[in-house]
């Protein structure tokens, strides 16, 4: 019977050591995922020199004083993008940036990472005084 016990008490120790393996792998993959998107994501804070609108498309962008730091590599020019100019998120970052422009507040812009707005401007995710 112990020798049955024993067997049993092997064969499970087994898999759960396995598991925890796993377990502290998916950690480490998961804490190097976030930590990765974070570093290609830009950050500036300046204030806002231009601000631009197309009619042609509805395209929003704008330029800053100050130098930017961590953009992706698709950010091959010094404007960001709003994303989305339509949603409810974007309207509210033109009108940040408008008082802003107005006032000569200064602003922190951090960017999503992407260029889907336009291939070489990264897109704006955050905007704050």
């Amino acid at each position: 019977m112990r020798r049955i016990a024993q067997d049993l008490t092997v064969r499970f120790q087994m898999p759960i050591s396995i598991m925890n393996k796993f377990k502290s792998k998916a950690l480490v993959v998961s804490i190097f995922a976030i930590t990765s998107i974070s570093a290609i994501a830009g950050q500036q804070t300046g204030q806002v020199t231009r601000v631009m609108a197309r009619a042609s498309d509805g395209l929003t962008y704008f330029f800053m004083s100050g130098a930017a730091s961590g953009r992706p590599s698709c950010a091959t020019n010094s404007y960001w993008m709003i994303k989305d100019e339509n949603s409810a998120a974007g309207k509210r970052q033109i009108a940040m940036l408008i008082a802003a422009r107005s006032t000569g507040q200064e602003i922190t812009v951090e960017g999503a990472g992407t260029c889907s707005r336009w291939p070489d401007g990264e897109d704006v995710n955050f905007i704050g005084y």
